[in-house]
């Protein structure tokens, strides 16, 4: 059953501060490079951030933006927010001034939290800006003076349990990004279900996420379910390369490893990747995209921890179909988390027996509110108690879904469909592929078909792979029959690019809507 928080209702209470009246403000809340901070601290420092914002002019309901990295001034930062009633917009602190113009604009956020390292392209956006009042720069000396005179106590606002807590973005892959409204319960409500029924988080646990805390998979994982239990984050500011994320896991000790399928590839293709040490974990959890079964097998030989896919979205929060710790099946999405319920729908609503692809349809209590300023996208995807996701999906009999792809990205290639990730995942065995996106495109004869853009395995040091060897052309031949021996011959790529990186959205994920473009202008 969902999860029915009592009235009023604030999640800094149910995150934060309910852990202080649990007795535990000497516990440890976040692990950073520098320090640890105990849960006293950052209500504290929460509590400071509510009273600086308001004495700034910020009112309940009213949108603040914070584009900081991840360390305890971002955590303390979404509290206080959330401890004044106003409204936590999240972005990537590293976006061009451009597109920072559009969230300042189409979110009408009255401040800003940014750091030095960003205050040149935030502040230069700023003022164009039609309804930002003030940029505040965290880690200038004086706005820690006036956050040092600010008062560490503070009332939190009552919110209802139904109001806008956090805007989060949909991934943007086919245009501007859409902010999903999310109310205080959504978050309480998946914390029950997901993080404390599925995963089962305890106090005990240390986290730690390869997604920065401003993408919405990481603030729960990484953040808000690691709160509601006690327990540990671990928190660092860089940008996320298997390096980095190797000596951060020998250093942090985390027992939940946060991941994405692309750094699990990089995890792999890492040169002594079976010698770093993973001992600590527990468990990892894998969204943000479809892990391809390739993948999940080739982590389970060279790491032997266990591996939990998922999926979620922003309108429904977070995940909400689940492998299981002990009951994981590679390739799949898992069952739907209990409080969720899921269907596989056709273009008119009707349900579809177990082994044909439809139309994912979710209900469940944490079910956004509606697209902010987009009503007519919200009446789309938003029917009754229901949402209903571009993302096409297969259940079989025993309840397990496999995601088959976004409903735009399906392709009919020969009156036949095709699932791109199929192919994408056919090409993942293959030695020389360390990264493949396979969209649709017309050919000479304006018939769709399947182009695959590929990132070729890097060589081992004094070593060349065979692949690499190749000139592009034969590379090309020699992939397109890898394809052929294995997949029906309407599925193999009709031509390869080779590619240094994938282009990829402001959340990090794949842009295919950007893949598209690349494929026919070539």
């Amino acid at each position: 059953m969902p999860f029915e928080p009592p009235e009023p209702f604030n999640i800094a209470d149910y995150f934060l501060d309910d852990r202080i009246r649990e007795g535990k403000a000497e516990r440890r809340a976040l692990l950073t490079p520098d320090r640890g901070f105990s849960y006293g601290e950052i209500r504290e420092l929460a509590n400071r951030f509510g009273n600086l914002l308001s004495e700034a002019g910020v009112r309940p309901e009213q949108r603040v933006i914070i584009a900081l990295p991840d360390g305890p001034e971002f955590v303390a930062a979404f509290f206080g927010i959330l401890k004044i009633g106003a409204v936590v917009v999240m972005v990537n602190p590293h976006l061009k001034p451009e597109e920072i113009g559009y969230f300042y604009d189409y979110t009408r956020a009255v401040v800003a939290l940014v750091s030095a390292e960003s205050t040149a392209s935030f502040g230069a956006a700023a003022r164009e800006a039609r309804h930002l009042e003030r940029v505040f720069v965290v880690d200038d000396p004086g706005f820690g003076e006036r956050l040092a005179a600010a008062s560490p106590e503070i009332e939190n606002f009552p919110s209802h349990r139904n109001d806008a807590a956090i805007l989060l973005f949909s991934g943007g892959t086919t245009g501007r990004p859409k902010a999903v409204v999310q109310s205080h319960a959504s978050f309480a409500n998946t914390t029950e279900c997901y993080a404390k029924g599925v995963i089962g988080y305890r106090e005990d646990d240390v986290t730690l996420s390869v997604p920065k805390l401003y993408f919405g998979y990481a603030t729960g994982s990484n953040l808000l379910f690691p709160f509601a239990v006690g327990a540990t984050a671990a928190l660092f500011p860089e940008r996320c390369v298997a390096d980095v994320l190797f000596d951060r896991i020998e250093s942090f000790r985390p027992t939940i490893l946060v991941n994405v399928p692309t750094m699990i590839n990089h995890l792999l293709a890492h040169p002594g990747a079976e010698a770093r040490d993973l001992s600590s974990l527990r468990l990892v959890t894998s969204a943000g995209e479809a892990l391809p079964a390739e993948l999940h097998r080739r982590w389970n030989e060279t790491f032997g921890v266990e591996l939990l896919d998922g999926l979620g979205t922003a309108e429904m929060w977070h995940i909400f179909l689940s492998n299981r710790p002990g009951d994981v099946r590679p390739g799949t999405l898992g069952r739907a988390v209990p409080g969720f319920e899921v269907r596989v729908r056709d273009d008119e609503g009707r349900d579809l027996p177990d082994g044909e692809v439809g139309w994912l349809w979710v209900r469940g209590g944490s079910r956004a509110i509606g697209y902010w300023r987009q009503a007519e996208k919200t009446r789309r995807a938003f029917r009754g108690e229901w949402y209903v996701s571009g993302d096409m999906i297969v259940r079989d009999e025993e309840g397990y879904f496999t995601y088959c792809g976004r409903g735009d990205d399906m392709l009919k290639v020969k009156g036949k469909w095709l699932a791109p990730k199929e192919v994408e995942n056919c090409l993942l065995r293959h030695p020389t592929v360390l990264e493949v996106a396979v969209v649709g495109a017309e050919d000479e004869s304006g018939l769709t078909r399947p182009y695959a853009c590929v990132i070729p395995m890097p060589a081992e040091d004094g070593e060349e792979l065979d692949g690499e060897e190749l000139a592009a052309e034969e590379l090309a031949d020699d992939l397109r029959r890898f394809v052929a021996e294995r997949l029906a011959s309407h599925k193999t790529p009709h031509r390869f690019i080779f590619l240094d990186e994938l282009p990829r959205t402001h959340l990090g994920k794949v842009d295919r809507a950007k893949i598209r473009s690349l494929v026919s202008e070539r």
